[in-house]
């Protein structure tokens, strides 16, 4: 995080690692007969690690290569690339991460996002294929609108800085051959879609299958996505740690009869690893995949070992893997919620079962499903806050009726999967199966119905999170050790988090005006404390779905719509609006803004003589010609011009 925040040269990073290694080392010689290491030891340690993480990190940084293509001309040179992985469509097109391989004539090096615009001839591009194009590089768009989500930045957290968006018909093929890992796992999911196919599986029911196994979510409809995020059952669909843990219990149970042989129990481990990392690949080495299968290779050494070990050494252990050879998979969505969610249910769900204790042993194992389940809620709950602004109220519900025949769904899903890519699969084994998938997704879409469970909305802080988080660590020592120490540090934690609350209430009480970017449209809103009011021409009101985020982050109380006006007063400032019929008629009033709207037909020069304004805003409703064309106008005239095609929302506090 250090050296991702903040620069620091490779030559300083190596000086510090090196040092600290060797200074390391000698504190160690030293004290190696100790049993209780010494302050000055643990904080070289914590030294040593900072210093090696900001290398790490610098040396993982693609842009340090002199042949990454942000270092070479890119306009006019044809740029050669290969498909890399498959991202989820959007409306309009296919989404690809890509390789850059030459530019013009020279090697060049790194990852770019692929759009192709979709058509009724457009078909996927496979991966490990090999094209050519003459469509330029363009940089990504940072978000248009206040607290709206930053693929941008997102993106950049993948090396991903720039963008190639183009058709079909301007891709040329070069090689069709498979080069990498990818591309061999990418062959195998085709050829095992393939085979299903055969079976008449729904559109629905594959996609599900895919996800749950196969660890490729891109073709699942928005809607059965929908349903299991209300439902609090997403994690379901994704390929994580829930999944390979499982894989890993069943491997284990499936192997355990070689533990009775002479270093059986090692065999074991090792074709168990094996076997997980087969998984990974065939799973597309996803960052999620990749990193359940690290940590739980990680556990399943640990289990066939014959040391002892500890769950929080080895948890650590994983993470310190994980980061060395990806640093910035901290900033990963994905890497928090699991890693939370292990230390959660490894730290928490002991002492909830501990709570009750049932005789009989359908009981026990639903009460055991529970606990896990509320102990990782617990365990996400402020990060989950903090992305996704919302609780699903019934997620206990859903994990009840799933969680406990996950593994037989997954086990069940691995043997159709591979009696079908040998065709000899039973249609009446593919017709089960497709009912019990079919079946699942009806579960979830009858939770998600009952809306008045689900709570969304709920605005979170960084702040918030991480004095959350001090209330939960703290409660748990206290329910541990039941100690007055620990239960003073619980009620500070809870006085730090209502502080942290009382912040952010007063942070967000305000006053703004802004206007939005809508393309095709006009948004205006006034912010006064926790009240907005919206004037727009938007037809239906669910086109204000664009602003949910700037509601949550902002704490909004209460909306009112409202109709545009030609003149808007706030304070002592003016915002005069001219929308298509270019009428400005004012007498002894010079406006301090002039928002222009619909394309007007107007001679800005004029204009701008007449009323004299202070800025010219133009927003999305205005043809882009014409909004270059004012551009230009201003520029010579040096007044400052805002178009919120280019520099987003165009925000006035009062």
């Amino acid at each position: 995080m250090l050296a991702f925040y903040y620069f620091i040269p490779n030559a300083l990073s190596l000086f510090f690692a090196s040092s600290s290694i060797v200074l390391l080392g000698i504190v160690h010689f030293i004290e190696r007969k100790r049993h209780k290491k010494s302050f000055t030891f643990g904080l070289i340690v914590c030294l040593t690690t900072i210093s090696f993480g900001s290398l790490f990190t610098n040396l993982h940084n693609e842009k340090r290569h002199d042949t990454h293509y942000l270092k070479l001309a890119t306009t006019e040179q044809p740029i050669t690339f290969r498909i890399k992985s498959l991202l989820k469509p959007s409306l309009y097109s296919e989404k690809y991460i890509i390789d850059i391989l030459n530019i013009g004539d020279r090697t060049a090096y790194g990852k770019a996002l692929l759009n192709v615009a979709k058509s009724d001839s457009t078909s996927r591009l496979d991966v490990d294929n090999i094209y050519t194009t003459k469509t330029a590089l363009n940089p990504i768009q940072n978000p248009l609108n206040p607290n709206q989500f930053d693929y941008k930045a997102y993106l950049e957290k993948q090396y991903i800085y720039k963008q190639l968006s183009t058709t079909t018909p301007q891709l040329f093929l070069i090689s069709t051959e498979k080069h990498t890992i990818y591309g061999y796992a990418d062959a195998i999911r085709k050829h095992i879609n393939s085979s299903l196919n055969t079976y008449h599986f729904s559109a629905d029911e594959l996609s599900i299958i895919n996800a749950l196994i196969l660890g490729q979510r891109q073709d699942i409809s928005k809607d059965i996505t929908t349903h299991y995020i209300n439902a609090g059952a997403i994690h379901i669909l994704a390929v994580s740690g829930l999944h390979v843990g499982l894989i890993l219990y069943l491997l284990t149970f499936l192997f355990k009869p070689l533990h009775r042989f002479k270093n059986g129990k090692l065999i074991a481990g090792i074709i168990i690893i094996i076997l997980l990392w087969c998984f990974a690949i065939i799973a597309g080495l996803s960052s999620s995949v990749t990193r359940a299968v690290t940590m739980f290779s990680i556990v399943a050494f640990a289990m066939h070992s014959k040391r002892p070990t500890n769950i929080y050494n080895t948890l650590a252990f994983s993470i310190l893997i994980l980061v060395l050879c990806k640093p910035l998979i901290l900033f990963d969505v994905g890497f928090q919620l699991s890693y939370l969610a292990v230390i959660a249910i490894v730290s928490i769900q002991p002492l909830l079962a501990n709570l009750w204790t049932p005789k009989y042993y359908i009981p026990k194992k639903l009460w055991d499903v529970f606990t896990v389940t509320l102990a990782a809620q617990f365990g996400v709950l402020p990060i989950s806050l903090f992305y996704f602004h919302q609780i699903p109220g019934l997620f206990f519900i859903a994990n009840l009726l799933i969680i406990p025949f996950l593994g037989v769904i997954l086990g069940l899903g691995i043997l159709v999967i591979a009696l079908a890519s040998v065709a000899l699969l039973p249609q009446f084994l593919a017709d089960f199966y497709g009912g019990i998938i079919g079946l699942m997704n009806t579960l979830m879409a009858w939770i998600s119905q009952h809306d008045a469970f689900l709570l969304k909305g709920i605005s979170f802080s960084l702040l918030q999170v991480l004095s959350g988080y001090l209330i939960i660590v703290f409660l748990i020592g206290y329910f541990k050790n039941s100690t007055y120490k620990w239960l003073r540090l619980t009620f500070i934690s809870i006085v730090v988090f209502y502080g942290v609350l009382i912040y952010s209430e007063f942070e967000s009480s305000d006053s703004s005006f802004t206007v939005f970017h809508k393309s095709r449209y006009t948004i205006l809103g006034k912010k006064e404390n926790k009240a907005l009011n919206i004037a727009s021409n938007l037809d239906s009101i669910d086109h204000f779905r664009s602003l949910e985020s700037y509601v949550t982050e902002q704490r909004i109380g209460s909306t009112r719509f409202d109709t545009l006006q030609s003149l808007y007063r706030y304070n002592d400032r003016y915002v005069l609006l001219i929308d298509s019929l270019g009428v400005y008629n004012l007498t002894n009033l010079n406006p301090d803004y002039i928002i222009l709207i619909n394309s007007p037909k107007i001679n800005l020069n004029r204009l701008l003589k007449t009323l004299q304004p202070k800025a010219i805003i133009a927003d999305g409703s205005n043809y882009k010609s014409y909004v270059a064309r004012w551009k230009t106008t201003c520029l010579k005239t040096r007044i400052p011009f805002h178009s919120t095609y280019e520099k987003g929302a165009f925000i006035m506090e009062y």
